[in-house]
């Protein structure tokens, strides 16, 4: 795990690239993507583990100028988990100065309460299947506005039940919208339609499927 940098305008990335959003409500819509080195978590069924270590050090100014040379207006800032870096929240606002609509991904163990208000707080709160869920920081919740997202990855019924509860005891649903996504290979899509149809509170969550692996099921990065 690569260690903080003092320097807030130098960052660890391990790939900028361009792409379809494959995940929340901006799923189909193409977006380029900053993703970051370095995660606090090592959830059990992560789909991005090279993104623990590898990376090199880039300075803010050449990750824009990464950035723009991908055709679309739209950028998220995912990792690993990249509030973990100095230099993120400077790369987070930089991209709202240039006119970016900015988005970040975060795995809601860290706090957001610094995160440039125009950006779209993706907020990722880990299930028991995870092995994390005790890093959760359900002090996020309050901070939340309806232009944020909540996700919710799930590979059981018992990762339903606790995120039902999480959603029902917190009152998230009624701060922005909240998407329960399966495991790939771990929890059948149809299970998981199953049990929210069945839900009378959970009619407005939505069932979120890696589309970017559907598009490019033998590419594992899903691009």
């Amino acid at each position: 795990m690569p260690a903080k940098n003092p320097m807030g305008d130098l960052l660890t990335v391990n790939e900028v690239f361009h792409s379809i959003q494959g995940e929340g409500t901006r799923a189909g819509l193409p977006c380029a993507f900053v993703r970051l080195t370095g995660c606090n978590l090592r959830c059990d069924w992560c789909d991005t583990r090279h993104a623990w270590h590898e990376g090199s050090q880039m300075p803010l100014e050449e990750v824009m100028q990464a950035v723009g040379r991908a055709p679309c207006r739209r950028v998220e800032v995912t990792g690993g988990e990249p509030l973990m870096q100095n230099g993120a929240l400077a790369l987070l606002g930089a991209l709202c100065d240039a006119g970016y609509e900015t988005l970040l991904e975060t795995n809601g163990s860290m706090d957001i309460s610094g995160v440039d208000e125009r950006v779209v707080r993706i907020v990722d709160f880990k299930c028991p299947s995870s092995l994390m869920d005790a890093h959760n920081r359900w002090a996020n919740v309050h901070l939340l506005t309806p232009r944020d997202e909540v996700k919710f990855v799930l590979a059981d019924r018992g990762d339903f039940e606790f995120a039902r509860q999480a959603i029902d005891e917190r009152e998230i649903l009624g701060r922005c919208p909240v998407i329960f996504s399966p495991v790939i290979n771990r929890l059948p899509p149809a299970d998981l339609a199953s049990w929210i149809l069945d839900d009378p509170k959970l009619q407005e969550v939505r069932l979120g499927l890696q589309l970017h692996r559907i598009i490019w099921p033998d590419d594992e990065a899903g691009r």
